[in-house]
């Protein structure tokens, strides 16, 4: 397998579907082979259904989607054991989180309980029905959507929560010369019925593992720990970055490494996906008037090069 040519058909594909969001396709295909959870923070309306499910088209996964209210049950993801009188015992009936690609719509609309239900289940990769712990399918890759917390009838994602998605993205309202090829073209919604699979589950197993041998080097380490050190030296944030975190700024970075044709680190993929993959966890300091991503930014700036 050609690992570049099928990543940059893998990209095109999605281009065609999604038009003029290059750079946010990528984060959310970087984001899909280091393993992680895509958190879609944006207003209603904008292509985040679609482009969910344009992924799990492209690489060839099982989708499922769940409309999150305030009703929702754990249960209603999960699944329920009902009784059958024919066969005499209690059948196991699979919710929707059994899916290879789950989209958790609207998420913050959610009750805190059902929010936790499917913090587990992104975590341990399983759940817990009635006693009994039952793998999820392999990938199992979640992509919530949120609306902004202005709205009503939303419930903040607490930071234990937003902590377990890999990278937040925002995919903005498209520019003039993208709104009108919407506005001219096919329905996209049809557009993404109609796309052919370009992965097996293999192909997309050893492009993951790509990731993982990607190199980083001992000075692109430090480069990452500088950057760190700077969230929690107080400047910037109310309180820096975990482990956890760092773990996950080095994942993401060899994803970008990857997508961008390369085996090894460079300091331009730490800086590419930085923003997506902090701003979420992190709270700025001060009153200087600017988002967690501006911030990040002007963070950036300031930690020197290796």
């Amino acid at each position: 397998m050609d690992a570049q040519q099928k990543l940059k058909s893998l990209l095109q594909q999605l281009n065609t579907v999604i038009v003029g969001k290059a750079l946010q396709i990528q984060d959310c295909v970087a984001c899909l082979l280091a393993g992680g959870h895509l958190l879609i923070d944006d207003v209603p309306g904008v292509g985040k259904t679609t482009l969910a499910h344009a992924l799990a088209r492209t690489f060839g996964l099982q989708f499922s989607r769940v409309q999150f209210t305030s009703d929702l049950m754990p249960s209603d993801l999960s699944g329920v054991s009902i009784y059958e009188r024919g066969k005499e015992a209690f059948i196991f009936h699979a919710g929707p989180i059994f899916a290879q690609v789950l989209l958790a719509d609207e998420i913050n609309r959610a009750s805190p309980k059902t929010q936790s239900a499917l913090l587990e289940a992104m975590e341990e990769k399983q759940v817990t029905v009635e006693g009994e712990t039952r793998p999820l399918p392999q990938p199992f890759f979640v992509i919530a959507t949120q609306n902004p917390l202005d709205q009503v009838g939303t419930y903040a994602l607490p930071e234990s929560q937003m902590d377990r998605f890999l990278m937040r993205i925002s995919l903005g309202y498209p520019d003039r010369a993208a709104e009108r090829a919407l506005l001219v073209g096919s329905d996209r919604r049809a557009m993404v019925e109609g796309l052919p699979s370009l992965l097996s589950l293999h192909e997309l197993q050893l492009l993951q593992q790509c990731v993982l041998d990607v190199h980083a080097a001992d000075p692109l380490l430090d480069y990452v720990q500088d950057l760190i050190a700077a969230t929690r030296s107080g400047q910037w944030f109310l309180q820096g970055l975990s482990p956890r975190a760092g773990i996950a700024v080095v994942r993401a970075a060899k994803a970008q490494a990857l997508l961008s044709g390369r085996n090894y680190v460079a300091p331009d993929d730490v800086q590419a996906v930085l923003p997506q993959t902090i701003a979420h966890r992190l709270i700025p300091v001060g009153d200087s008037g600017r988002g967690a991503v501006e911030q990040v930014r002007a963070m950036l700036a300031a930690v020197p090069l290796p």
